[in-house]
């Protein structure tokens, strides 16, 4: 029939049309896969006002790369990917955090651009990657500042939560007490990449970039202490001839001894308590004289000679001789009632004839001024009415 070949046409035309869509139609909907590569331009995170992605190597992509990627049913998380800088031929690893850039544009940290030799609006490339998980991991400082760190460990441990993967030859940056350590990564197991998340990775540590070891003193050996008893024992071999050179060298190191002996005299020494004392008010002590302490009171009857040697000997006044009490034998201390404590009460009896002493200059100060001389608030009042 003639109507044959008319449907055989259209049926390869349809077939024709068909089959290059296909593929990409299947894709879309969860019937394919692929490859996720893609260029973009790059610029530090600090762009958009978003410093703190400094401390970690998380990105932020558009949105069509998301749109891609859930094209290809990726249930891998977190997602991987390998940026590289194809024309230095430099390869470094990173997560993402957001896709939220302009289309065509990617933010990466600073120190990530740095490892990469990228500028900022340069093309750098991504493809989607899958690592295994960390085993081992081997770090080195650049600086021994690191070391001065009380607790690293724990600081390591708190920084690289916000890092989902390592790099064989990247440098991390540690921000720790408002101060920047770079890390190089020196060897990683089982790849030179791995991932980081949720696994057991052990951590070794490299001595740092510019750390030098300290240089020791090798001890002498025992057998070149003096050269004076070696040329003693030549000669003895040689017979008398050789005595002469022998004796001289005896000679010579015995007297290197006393001069040794009076070189260590010389050095300083320890001296036990030859140091000089210091008051926390800052006075000197010359300054400072001693006090007469006050004798507590005291019910109890005390001899003389007792309360003398506590007092200690004084002076006679004006060359006349002092006074003996009576043959009593009582103290001249107040006596208190017996069974009564008292604390201070010499002490507060010399401060009231202080205080008295006082009281009588400023009677005896105020009898002496005139009459005419001028005294306040003295004169009459007088009215405006």
């Amino acid at each position: 029939t003639p109507k044959a070949p008319t449907t055989r046409r259209l049926a390869r035309a349809l077939s024709f049309l068909w089959a290059p869509t296909a593929p990409t139609m299947f894709g879309r909907f969860g019937g394919g896969g692929g490859h996720f590569v893609a260029q973009y331009r790059c610029y530090p995170v600090t762009f958009i006002d978003r410093p703190q992605l400094e401390n970690g190597d998380k990105v932020i992509l558009p949105p069509s790369a998301l749109d891609r990627l859930t094209q290809m049913m990726i249930e891998e998380f977190p997602m991987l990917f390998e940026v590289t800088n194809t024309k230095h031929k430099k390869t470094t690893h990173c997560g993402v955090l957001e896709f939220v850039a302009e289309e065509g544009v990617v933010y990466l940290p600073y120190w990530m651009m740095q490892n990469l030799l990228l500028a900022e609006g340069d093309i750098v490339k991504f493809q989607y990657a899958k690592l295994l998980k960390g085993q081992y991991v081997k770090l080195r400082p650049q600086t021994q500042d690191f070391l001065d760190i009380s607790n690293p460990k724990a600081v390591l441990e708190t920084t690289l939560r916000t890092y989902t993967c390592l790099t064989v030859g990247d440098s991390i940056l540690i921000n720790y007490n408002n101060k920047r350590y770079y890390v190089d990564i020196v060897e990683a197991r089982p790849n030179s990449a791995v991932c980081i998340v949720d696994t057991d990775c052990e951590v070794d540590f490299a001595p740092p970039l510019d750390y030098v070891e300290p240089v020791y003193d090798k001890p002498k050996p025992a057998g070149s202490k003096s050269g004076g008893d070696g040329g003693g024992e030549r000669p003895s071999a040689g017979g008398s001839g050789g005595a002469g050179p022998g004796t001289e060298g005896a000679g010579a190191g015995a007297g290197k001894e006393p001069e040794d002996a009076a070189a260590a005299d010389t050095g300083p020494k320890f001296l036990a308590f030859a140091g000089g004392g210091n008051r926390l008010d800052g006075k000197s002590q010359r300054d400072l004289a001693p006090v007469e302490v006050a004798l507590p009171t005291t019910s109890l009857n005390i001899p003389k000679e007792f309360e003398q040697f506590m007092r200690g000997p004084k002076p006679e006044e004006g060359g006349e001789k002092k006074k003996e009490g009576d043959g009593g034998g009582g103290s001249t201390l107040p006596r208190r009632k017996a069974g009564k404590l008292v604390f201070g009460g010499a002490r507060a009896k010399k401060e009231e004839d202080v205080q008295k002493e006082a009281e009588a200059k400023k009677e005896e100060e105020a009898k002496k001024v005139p009459e005419d001389a001028f005294k306040a608030f003295q004169g009459s009042g007088n009215k405006l009415k």
